[in-house]
């Protein structure tokens, strides 16, 4: 067995004897366990630890216990504790995962245990509420904007069109620079698919109307033609994976970037003298993708009420404040000012805070479940655009069969 391997064993049975041990030690109170990626996190975690412990001290019937569980193990534990009548009493789930758990029945509705009529949810918190129930409340939302070094651009302007943003990556090429990044290649699937969504998204698209897939639609064709015209530039570094040409982008040699707010955060750390700032995505439309993360409550709870009572306490404007503080340059479930200190040191979140009214899971939307299968049938056949100059058209018709008939077969 390899010290890897030791290591996600010993950090998975951590966590189930964590679990096991739920109820143990509440000195009186119902002690609930949550479990999350979070915790197990540097710095974050740390943080969001001391963030519960004001719940703790704050109540006399009700206790949480963090369970902090690595992203890479947290859905496979979770799931087959659950499967086996047990698991954490909440969860955070990413958007992935959540649409996992509810067709299996593994997270309750909790509209009896939050009047929604109380709170000013932010407007993707209707993702959480599915035929008519509301199956969790918004942990996390993460947007996605254009990042961009004014150093790197003519005037320091960032585009606000498309042929302005291909022009300005163009003009930003050369001598070791890239005026672009973007992933295209199959060792990185998921963050493929989460670039080019964000074109589709961008261009007035979307994988599906919630009923159908419109896979092939014209505004994704668009928008896959474009990705297909960057690909084509010469403005971006091809073959790089993420942790390259984001080095290269904190390092001042890359232009402009389309990603999340983690990441924008990712730079400012790694060279807080770089300058960066942020602006919509130059697109025609301003949707673009999210990275959404719901807190939701296993079925196998025996103290849903106990639950309520955190997930109350957590949508309490003190509370949503100091979560937003942690998490850094995501958004929380409901609308939250910053503090002017914070938008002084980094403008840019503000920018990001702004996108949320308009931004979408990154799935394919009715076809929750299916998107890791769609997904795959997507992005190879887009390669042979990219790579093999395949017809757009003709190759997202195919894609619109194959999808069909993959999902017609299950």
């Amino acid at each position: 067995m390899t010290t890897l391997t030791r290591r996600a064993v010993l950090a998975a049975a951590g966590a189930t004897a964590a679990l096991g041990a739920t109820r143990a030690f509440g000195q009186g109170k119902t002690t609930i366990t949550f479990a999350a990626a979070t915790f197990a996190e540097a710095g974050r975690g740390d943080k969001l630890k001391a963030w519960i412990d004001k719940f703790n001290a704050s109540q006399d019937k009700v206790e949480v216990q963090p369970v902090a569980i690595p992203f890479s193990q947290l859905a496979n534990t979770v799931f087959t504790q659950m499967g086996g009548g047990g698991g954490p009493d909440l969860v955070r789930f990413d958007q992935t995962d959540f649409f996992a758990a509810l067709p299996a029945k593994r997270i309750l509705p909790i509209d009896d245990l939050v009047d929604a009529g109380k709170y000013t949810f932010q407007a993707p918190d209707k993702f959480l509420n599915v035929e008519g129930k509301r199956y969790g409340v918004v942990f996390e939302l993460a947007n996605y904007q254009l990042i961009y070094n004014p150093a790197l651009l003519q005037g320091g302007e960032p585009p606000k069109t498309f042929p302005e943003f291909l022009a300005a990556a163009k003009a930003a090429t050369g001598k070791g620079n890239f005026g672009y990044a973007f992933r295209a290649t199959m060792p990185e699937r998921s963050g493929f698919w989460q670039d080019m969504t964000n074109y589709v998204y961008g261009f007035g698209g979307n994988w599906a109307d919630g009923k159908q897939l419109t896979l092939n639609s014209p505004k994704v064709v668009e928008a896959i033609t474009a990705y297909k015209q960057v690909y084509d530039s010469g403005v971006i570094p091809k073959g790089a994976d993420a942790a390259t040409y984001r080095r290269m982008f904190w390092e001042g040699k890359i232009a402009m970037n389309i990603d999340n707010g983690g990441v924008a955060g990712i730079f400012a750390a790694q060279n807080p003298n770089l300058g960066f700032k942020a602006a919509p995505s130059p697109f025609p439309n301003r949707q673009q993708g999210l990275i959404l993360t719901s807190l939701s409550v296993n079925a196998n709870t025996k103290n849903k009420e106990a639950c309520g009572v955190f997930i109350n306490w957590m949508l309490q404007p003190a509370a949503q404040s100091e979560l937003q503080g942690i998490l850094g340059a995501a958004s929380v479930a409901t609308p939250v000012e910053r503090p002017k200190a914070d938008l002084e040191r980094a403008p840019w979140l503000g920018v990001y805070d702004a996108q949320t009214p308009y931004a979408l899971p990154q799935l394919v939307l009715g076809f929750e479940t299916k998107t890791l299968e769609i997904q795959q049938i997507v992005v190879e056949q887009v390669l042979k655009i990219l790579v093999g100059n395949a017809d757009v058209q003709k190759t997202m018709d195919e894609v619109q069969s194959l999808a069909l008939k993959r999902i017609e077969r299950q």
